[in-house]
């Protein structure tokens, strides 16, 4: 299975609700910190680097980021416009320019203004699997998933300070969540930017943590919670749950649940894309004779007339019997049935006679 992509709005740490200069804000950051030219040689970076700017080619885009926003990864899927690299994001745009400008000037002498880094954050996003029916994944359900969620702590209302106190400006970066030094390099002076080691990066730090929670501010609990899963859905594609994840940090909103959908085989059918596949017998007479056959489908069975003198293997096509398109339920695949003749193992006398005088009946013919 390939590796699971990580959501876009935790890549760039915006809040789904995020505007346009937001998501751009955090977008210059990520790609400042995390340029090739500032990291020489560091491939993690470079990852990093390409993994914000595939988020940005989404979330800048209005169209793309509201089908982002109601499919996740899989609106773009199979051909859907994904952005694996930068393929189809114009960096020779005005709005890159202004961007890389800044990044560039910034890395060679330019610098750039300090920017607090202990605002409010999203929180991460939270993954689980769910097992669904063949019949389920092509007409969608609904499913009951039991998850760990964190609770804000009913003993210090979510301060992580025990009872009677309360967290303190951290005195390393007085509250700014980060520090700043300098660094001689091979381009002169340059200042870095550093989270604070001593709050994390938080501006706060307890002195007193309560002990229910050990100075988180949550407690673990056990929660239930409905999943609606969309017609048409495939193996291995996620469906998003606002608001179900980890809690945000300086009272940023909580991150998503994301739930894998694990879809069973099926004994009949197969589906690849929209369309599903399967076998039906029939026998010598009918193929010979042509007839009505039994055909089973996703809808139920259905009575197909065959045509005299089909071959084995002989496929048939039932127009929108397949499945639903995830992104227009209106719209189904087709389904494809290979018809296959049956040579009977098992003959009595009678049948045995009877078949004898059909091939001399057709040798009289020839």
């Amino acid at each position: 299975m390939a590796e699971q992509q990580r959501d876009y709005y935790e890549v760039l740490g915006v809040d789904k609700n995020a505007d346009e200069a937001t998501i751009k804000k955090a977008y210059r950051k990520l790609a400042k910190k995390y340029h090739p030219d500032a990291n020489p040689g560091d491939k993690e970076a470079e990852q990093k680097f390409k993994e914000a700017t595939n988020a940005y080619a989404i979330l800048s885009d209005a169209e793309k980021r509201k089908q982002y926003d109601q499919f996740g990864h899989a609106a773009f899927e199979n051909g859907g416009g994904g952005y694996g690299g930068f393929g189809g994001f114009d960096f020779n745009s005005a709005d890159m320019g202004d961007i890389f400008g800044d990044i560039f000037g910034d890395l060679f002498g330019g610098g750039s203004r300090r920017r607090a880094r202990n605002g409010p954050m999203k929180g991460a996003s939270l993954r689980c699997r769910i097992n669904i029916t063949f019949e389920e994944a092509v007409f969608g359900c609904e499913k009951e998933i039991e998850i760990t969620l964190k609770e804000e702590c009913p003993t210090c209302k979510g301060s992580g300070a025990k009872p009677g106190t309360s967290p303190e400006t951290c005195p390393k970066c007085n509250g700014d969540g980060q520090i700043t030094y300098t660094q001689q390099t091979l381009f002169g002076m340059t200042r870095n930017v550093q989270v604070c080691p001593e709050c994390g990066g938080s501006g706060k730090v307890i002195k007193e943590k309560c002990s229910d929670c050990r100075g988180s501010g949550y407690v673990s609990k056990r929660t239930k919670i409905k999943v609606s899963i969309p017609a048409g859905i495939d193996n291995g594609q996620s469906v998003r749950i606002r608001d179900k994840g980890e809690p945000g940090t300086n009272g940023g909103p909580r991150g998503d649940l994301l739930a894998e959908v694990s879809v069973a085989r099926h004994p009949i059918f197969q589906r690849r894309g929209d369309d599903i596949y399967s076998t039906a017998p029939i026998t010598y007479a009918q193929a010979a004779l042509g007839g009505e056959v039994r055909i089973s489908t996703v809808d139920g069975d259905i009575m197909y007339d065959v045509k005299p003198g089909t071959q084995t293997d002989t496929r048939i096509r039932l127009k929108d019997k397949g499945v639903p398109s995830i992104r227009n339920s209106k719209v189904r695949g087709s389904h494809y049935v290979t018809l296959v003749v049956q040579v009977p193992t098992k003959l009595n006398r009678e049948a045995k006679e009877a078949l004898r005088a059909f091939d001399r009946a057709c040798k009289k013919k020839k």
